[in-house]
């Protein structure tokens, strides 16, 4: 990938890229389908009742899911039991992005613990030969925020690894997402996110948020894409405001997100060593889950990450979304657990405080009137012919 390009003038791909994308996901992720029946004669074409749903993804998926003493031997041994689904991902990518959850630069509780790096690393380390590049792009100073947390001294113990600032690399795609009146919203996304080249590694934290009541796997892609400034920028900007535009479109902007990231994802961790209950991402308090959760499917991580917080999976749109559109598998009885029993690990995590305001995309929509002039059946309005 070239280091030379300008900020205006990198990696402007734009919404019919995403749009392309969109298209061909939802046909390599379902079974194939009977084709749909013709046109009955003179043109006409019947709708009445509700179309139906996107095919249920009938692929299983595999999520490990380990319980130890130890966040680093957790991490690592969660992902040696997902080995063989890693490793033909991983040979054909030319470097390996681990992306923290670093939305705080300060409060250790709420980012990614050195620790659980060195688990992936320590996977890594006889499996890739490549370079492994530890990059975010925090809601803070990135760097600040690896100086922290001590990520320094990975780049000392292993080999080929560096750390890096996608803000201060400033290589984008556009997405396009909407704002609060529904008006198209672009979206400047890390473009090593979506670079073919690369094996994306997340590394999650489980922990409960102010917007999409958890965490997770997704929740740690989608809103670590965004970029802001640069830190030597003088205009301030902020990319990851266009998230926080309403609970509904919040959620949709995500599943949009998803959408256009999932393609590049390779495997994930979720950190469940201390978990964070109450008012998360950064203000929560500690939780002893001691566990840690892989897996090639986020999705499927999510759902079983969800089950060990004692979350309602019902509760989080963007999981939802992405499951019924195939993004990964969402059903928990198509997920095969590998390890210990969710039960046995399971602790229902105290939820943020504006819980009820963030389950309200769950009702009617009440905070805009419906359509006028269409109380009617369509049909009443125009001829069928012209529909």
């Amino acid at each position: 990938m070239s280091s030379s390009l300008s900020r205006r003038g990198l990696f402007h791909l734009a919404g019919a890229a995403a749009g392309a994308m969109l298209g061909s996901r939802y046909a390599s992720a379902q079974q194939p389908q009977a084709p749909p029946p013709a046109p009955r004669a003179g043109g006409n074409r019947s709708l009445a009742g509700n179309p139906e749903p996107f095919p249920a993804l009938q692929t299983r998926s595999t999520v490990s899911l380990v319980y130890g003493e130890d966040r680093r031997k957790n991490v690592y041994e969660a992902l040696l039991a997902i080995d063989e689904q890693i490793k033909p991902k991983l040979k054909r990518k030319k470097y390996v992005v681990i992306k923290p959850n670093n939305v705080t630069t300060t409060n250790q509780l709420g980012a990614s613990h050195a620790d659980a790096l060195r688990g992936i690393l320590d996977y890594l380390a006889p499996r890739f030969k490549g370079p492994v590049m530890i990059a975010e792009s925090s809601a803070g100073n990135t760097m600040q925020g690896f100086d922290n947390f001590k990520y320094a001294a990975l780049t000392k113990e292993y080999k080929k690894v560096s750390l890096l600032d996608f803000n201060e690399e400033a290589k984008y795609v556009l997405l396009p997402l909407i704002d609060f009146d529904i008006h198209v919203a672009p979206v400047r996304l890390a473009a090593r996110l979506v670079d073919p080249d690369a094996f994306v590694f997340g590394a999650a934290c489980m922990k409960t948020h102010n917007v999409s009541v958890v965490t997770l796997s997704m929740k740690n892609m989608i809103l670590g894409a965004p970029l802001h400034q640069a830190p030597k920028e003088t205009t301030r900007w902020n990319d990851k405001r266009r998230y926080h535009v309403g609970i509904r479109q919040s959620l949709y902007n995500m599943f949009l997100t998803a959408q256009r990231l999932q393609p590049n994802w390779g495997a994930t961790i979720i950190d469940g060593f201390e978990g964070m209950e109450g008012n998360g991402p950064g203000a929560g308090t500690p939780v002893a889950s001691r566990l840690a959760i892989a897996s090639t499917d986020y999705v499927a991580a999510d759902r079983v990450g969800a089950e060990c917080m004692g979350v309602d999976a019902s509760w989080l749109g963007w999981l939802k979304y992405s499951g019924e559109v195939g993004l990964g598998q969402a059903d928990l009885s198509r997920i095969d657990i590998r390890g210990a029993a969710i039960a046995s690990v399971q602790k229902k995590y105290q939820l943020h405080a504006d819980i009820e305001l963030m389950l309200k995309w769950r009702g009617p929509m009440e905070e805009l009137p419906r359509n006028l002039g269409w109380n009617r059946p369509i049909f009443e309005h125009y001829p069928v012919d012209v529909v």
